[in-house]
Order: structure tokens, then C-alpha cells, then sequence
């Protein structure tokens, strides 16, 4: 097929919906079909929209439909779609009823979307191949924060709670991320310059933002809200350890029962959880290691493709007689 993939940021952005679309780009060519990845719909003909982001890519999807009234239309619902709320988001539920199927990231986003579309929506876990890297380094206990400096990333608390360390501590927090708005700017370098435990490298091309995950102790997500982090797909591929807030998105990704989580904002229990990581109080930093590994395999890029093969069969049947289905 000719597929059309639309999101809100350039495929070659760094950000996760720039990751997500290039990932599926790449799997949807794996599969056999000609691929294109859009900010902005310009016409053209194509079998099949896979729209990322229903709020943000809705001008797009509103033009494809009125061009091809015909083709199916696969919308994937983000983390500021989802949460709080799809209304809270600002997606449009009559549009929503126009995708044939509906995709989110994680098990917890089923819950999310109106009961009447749920029968259409599938779980599609985002994938990553095994990471390796250098091994952590024996004089600090380092830790990634892989986050670009949105206020829905509270990119604050992380250095906030380290400073509340006992001064033996030997944790380090490596910031690697971009930002929208130079008063957060500001104050990431100002906090790197006056926390010892701290250092913001800005943006780095992603295969350094990878390596300086792969070579950490422990990846923090300290997100509001998450349809499904890549980070956390990053890290389970990596082979280190998570501590996040317990938000919907790591849950589904890691489960109810996963010991590394606190609540959302609450600088105190962060400190208190990475205190007893890094010294495996109670097992706790073994057990996350243990509890990451057992989820690994529901990142391997195989089932990603495989999801997506069983969804294009159901979103456009065999007999349907566009012009690209080879």
C-alpha cells in the first residue's frame, strides 16, 4: 500500500513523536509498502492514513479524509491526548469515530477511550532493539533523565530531589534533553551549574542520548502524564533499571506491581526511593533490575511489526482494491 504517516513534529525530530513516526515508517517499509511521513497533509494518493497524535495531526486527518472519503484511516492516541482526559486533550470524538481502528501505546490507554470505540482500539507496545554500552562508571552512581524540558516532564523534580541526598551520597544525574521556552532553559543551567549532582548536556543526537542511557545505573521519568514513554521502552532494551511516577503510562508499560515508582510531584519520595536504590535497601534496586528484565521481552521489534501486520490486515481487507495493496 501507499501509506501516509502524519505527526506533529518533522520525522526527523529527536522528540518521541518524531521517534514513534520514524520507527513505524521504517517497520511499515519492512512490510512491504511505500511510506511517507508528513507534518502538514499536501494531497497525493494513498491507501491508508496512520495519523499520530489526534489533536495535533486533526487538520491533517481532516484533509486526507475529505480527499480520499474511501481509505481507511488508523489513529494513534498520544499521552497529551489521553490524560487527563481525551476531552481535557481536545480530541474530537466524532473524529475519532472516523479511524477504523485506533492504536495506543500501552494497556492502561484502553481505559482512556469511550467505550463504544474500544473494540477498535489495539495495544500496540513500542519496540526497541537490545541497547549496549559502555559499562557505568565505578565512582558515581549515575543516573539518565532522558527528557526534553516540557512542563508535562516537571524537568525540575529529578534535581530537586537529589539535592535532598545525604551528602555520602554518589548519585549523579546526567540531563540530556531540549527546551521550548528559555525560562526553563535558564534555570536547567542554572541548576547545573550550582548541584554538583547534576549536569544538563542540552540536546544530543540520539545515538549519544542512547549511550549515556546504556552506560547509567537507573533511568527517572519524573513525567504528569505519558501515552507510553519511549524512554521506558529504551531503557527495558538497555537493560536499566526504571524509577518513574505512577502514572497510567509506566504502569502499563511495567505493571501494577513494579517497585519503582512514587507519586507524581512529590520531591521527598523521590530522594527516598533513590536513596534506597542506590544503596539496594530492601533488595529494592536488585528487584527493579529483576522486575525490568522479565518486561524486556514486550519490547522486542518483532511483536511491534507483528501488531502492526495484524492491524493493516484488519484495517484494510484483502478484497478492498487499492490500487497500491500488492
Amino acid at each position: 500500500m501507499r501509506i501516509l504517516v502524519a505527526g506533529p513534529v518533522p520525522e526527523a525530530s529527536d522528540y518521541g513523536n518524531g521517534v514513534t513516526a520514524r520507527r513505524w515508517a521504517h517497520l511499515l517499509r519492512d512490510l512491504g509498502h511505500d511510506v511517507r511521513v508528513v507534518q502538514d497533509y499536501e494531497g497525493g494518493q494513498y491507501d491508508l492514513l496512520v495519523a499520530l497524535h489526534a489533536r495535533k495531526s486533526e487538520a491533517a486527518i481532516r484533509a486526507f479524509a475529505a480527499e480520499h472519503p474511501d481509505a481507511p484511516i488508523v489513529i494513534a492516541l498520544t499521552g497529551t491526548d489521553l490524560y487527563p482526559d481525551l476531552v481535557t486533550g481536545g480530541v474530537d470524538l466524532k473524529l475519532l469515530e472516523r479511524a477504523v481502528r485506533i492504536v495506543v501505546l500501552q494497556p492502561q490507554g484502553l481505559l482512556q477511550v469511550p467505550l463504544a470505540l474500544r473494540g477498535r482500539t489495539k495495544v500496540i507496545t513500542q519496540s526497541m532493539p537490545p541497547i549496549s554500552g559502555e559499562a557505568p562508571s565505578e565512582d558515581r552512581f549515575e543516573i539518565a533523565f532522558l527528557a526534553h524540558a516540557r512542563p508535562v516532564k516537571d524537568p525540575l523534580r529529578l534535581s530537586e530531589a537529589v539535592r535532598k541526598l545525604p551528602s555520602s551520597s554518589r548519585i549523579t544525574v546526567t540531563h540530556v534533553g531540549g527546551v521550548r521556552e528559555d525560562d526553563i532553559g535558564g534555570r536547567l543551567r542554572a541548576e547545573s551549574m550550582e548541584n554538583p549532582r547534576y549536569s544538563w548536556l542540552g540536546p544530543l543526537p540520539r545515538p549519544e542520548a542512547l549511550a549515556v542511557l546504556a552506560r547509567s545505573r537507573l533511568l527517572v521519568l519524573t513525567s504528569l502524564h505519558e501515552g507510553g514513554a519511549n524512554v521506558v521502552t529504551e531503557a527495558l532494551a538497555a537493560g536499566v533499571p526504571i524509577v518513574s511516577t505512577r502514572i497510567p503510562g509506566s504502569v502499563g508499560l511495567l505493571g501494577e506491581d513494579y517497585a519503582g515508582y512514587f507519586p507524581v510531584g512529590d520531591t521527598d519520595a523521590l530522594a527516598a526511593v533513590l536513596d534506597a536504590v542506590e544503596h539496594d535497601r530492601d533488595g529494592l534496586y536488585t528487584q527493579l533490575r529483576w522486575q525490568c528484565a522479565a518486561c524486556r521481552a514486550s519490547v522486542d521489534p518483532e511483536r511491534e511489526t507483528e501488531s502492526w501486520e495484524r492491524l493493516l490486515a484488519e484495517a484494510v481487507p484483502a478484497n478492498a482494491g487499492y490500487e497500491g495493496v500488492r
